[in-house]
């Protein structure tokens, strides 16, 4: 979250009506979600049917259709997090939405018993919030390994988030950003934080006993899991031992090209939240 967000919302909500909220990707940032991947966006703010609200570059006004329930963070009235999910999936695609919706869950914003709820409304989101349910994990612990976990979800890779590994004198060992199942193979994120010394070490030594163990561990960068991923799905068909299958690449590439992440994502949600001339 930007430092100042709190501070700028609160000087948008006095030139916005009462019934105002702040919702969408806006509402996700003051919630402290992780987010898809950053593209120049307007605030969103929703607002009664019934209000008339300023025209101004940098917002967009969208119409309140939740059922009304409103929290405040950090002094902001923000729709809930189910409505601001629901708001998103309007825009965003599976991708996107599976990175938030994950984040959500996993700060214990919201349940899935509330995003169900959400879907029952007639709206527009509730398609593609009703397509990504399924795949949501509040185990997940980053955005990217949310997306990790989603490459092998498309490729038909059964994986268990946050695997707790241990020998069979019952020996702590790691816990694993992913296991494939049925394999003694483990696929991670490996972020920018694991460059550090103090982490560096505490890595080997993980690396070490992974090894003792006889585990295989994986670690992939944010680039290697968007542009690499027929490496990744090739190296879970070897641990599974099972034939390389093109659709299953295709699959994925077509999951990223249609999110945040992808050109073909990228221009139509600029284009669709690019202002418009009064």
């Amino acid at each position: 979250m930007e430092p100042d967000l709190a501070h700028r919302l609160r000087g948008w909500s006095l030139v916005l009506p009462e019934s105002a909220v702040i919702t969408h990707l806006t509402a996700a940032a003051l919630r402290g979600w992780w987010l898809p991947q950053a593209l120049p966006q307007p605030v969103f703010a929703a607002v009664a049917e019934r209000d008339r609200h300023p025209q101004r570059h940098g917002l967009k006004v969208l119409r309140l259709n939740g059922n009304g329930t409103v929290e405040q963070v950090d002094g902001v009235r923000l729709a809930t997090p189910a409505e601001t999910l629901l708001t998103c999936a309007a825009d965003l695609d599976v991708l996107d939405l599976v990175v938030l919706a994950d984040s959500a869950l996993h700060l214990g914003h919201c349940t899935t018993a509330d995003l169900v709820e959400a879907t029952c409304a007639r709206r527009r989101g509730v398609r593609m919030l009703r397509e990504v349910l399924p795949l949501l994990d509040g185990r997940s612990e980053s955005a990217w390994e949310s997306v990790l976990r989603l490459l092998h979800v498309t490729a038909d890779v059964e994986v268990e988030p946050q695997h707790e590994i241990r020998t069979a004198a019952g020996t702590f060992v790691a816990r694993a950003d992913l296991w494939l199942v049925g394999t003694r193979r483990i696929h991670e994120y490996d972020g920018a934080d694991h460059r550090d010394v103090e982490t560096h070490r505490a890595d080997l030594a993980r690396e070490r006993r992974l090894v003792d163990d006889r585990w295989e561990r994986c670690g992939y960068t944010a680039r290697e899991v968007l542009r690499r991923g027929g490496e990744i799905i090739a190296a879970a068909d070897a641990a599974l031992q099972r034939s390389w299958h093109p659709g299953r690449l295709a699959a994925w590439r077509d999951l990223v090209s249609r999110s945040s992440y992808g050109s073909a994502g990228r221009r139509r949600l600029l284009e669709r939240w690019a202002p418009t001339n009064r």
